[in-house]
């Protein structure tokens, strides 16, 4: 028997487990749902503790832990948590996010916290210590929820944006770093999804215009669950859902004075789309 072989049994052996952020609502919810109906071993993470414990039981199967993405010892806690089980992580889906839209004239100062906190700091500190724990096990794969916002810069919800256009930065710059060492960072950048994020939206409809210009049918968090299925098995630097609009985004994103040219006709469509869903 090879030594390949021999290490590769070794990884069949071992305790795998799944650790997914933002898991008490949008994409992060379903997720866990059909993960943990798959009987894989999870440990969720949200700071809201209620929706959690609304969502799921603490087992042996699934694990809950409460806290702050954006603080490093939180990341401490929870990977103290994992290696006192004997678990290894196969995955981690970095899923929290935050949204609150405003001209640049109008947010909040502490706004710009919230945003660079949650979506990029919260991202980054979890892919920089888990992605340090894979390196060291050899095997693992992280997956950064970014949007078609961290693509294409959507005026209105420019903090947003910002914290998208890093995490996809971030996500990118550190995947050939690992990949030498048998870990796997992937970035995925979708469309206005069907989440609790959406309906704040439409609270801010001149802000978020833009969000709304896409197609009729909304993404619902069952579509990007069964996309990052897939990249689980197999994995890919960059995913964008639907992939035509994510052309558009990257286009949008390469030559912004030609997008200011389609902008009218855009806004437009989200706000007929906008007055549609109210």
């Amino acid at each position: 028997m090879s030594f390949e072989t021999c290490i590769l049994n070794q990884i069949m052996d071992i305790k795998k487990i799944r650790i997914i952020t933002g898991a008490g609502s949008g994409i992060g919810l379903h997720l866990a749902q059909v993960l943990q109906e798959q009987g894989e071993s999870l440990l969720l993470i949200d700071k809201r503790e209620e929706l959690l414990k609304k969502n799921f039981r603490a087992s042996d199967q699934v694990k809950i832990k409460v806290g702050d993405v954006s603080q490093e010892a939180f990341w401490e806690a929870v990977i103290g948590s994992v290696q006192e089980s004997s678990y290894q992580i196969s995955h981690l889906i970095n899923s929290a996010g935050v949204i609150r839209p405003g001209f640049l004239q109008d947010f909040e100062i502490s706004d710009i916290d919230l945003h660079l906190d949650v979506n990029a700091k919260g991202s980054i500190l979890g892919t920089t210590l888990i992605g340090r724990v894979m390196k060291a096990q050899g095997f693992g794969h992280i997956i950064n929820i970014s949007s078609l916002a961290g693509l294409a810069p959507v005026s209105g919800l420019s903090l947003y944006t910002a914290s998208k256009f890093a995490i996809r930065g971030f996500s990118l710059a550190v995947a050939p770093e690992l990949e030498k060492w048998g870990v796997h960072v992937s970035v995925v950048c979708p469309d206005l999804v069907n989440t609790p994020m959406l309906d704040l939206q439409l609270d801010y409809p001149e802000e978020a215009v833009l969000t709304f210009s896409g197609p009729k049918k909304i993404l619902e968090p069952e579509d990007i669950s069964r996309v990052l299925l897939k990249l689980m098995s197999n994995p890919k630097r960059l995913v964008c859902i639907p992939e035509h609009r994510g052309l558009l985004a990257k286009i949008a994103g390469s030559w912004p004075r030609v997008a200011e040219i389609f902008r009218k006709g855009l806004e437009k469509k989200g706000k007929e789309t906008i007055k549609r869903l109210k």
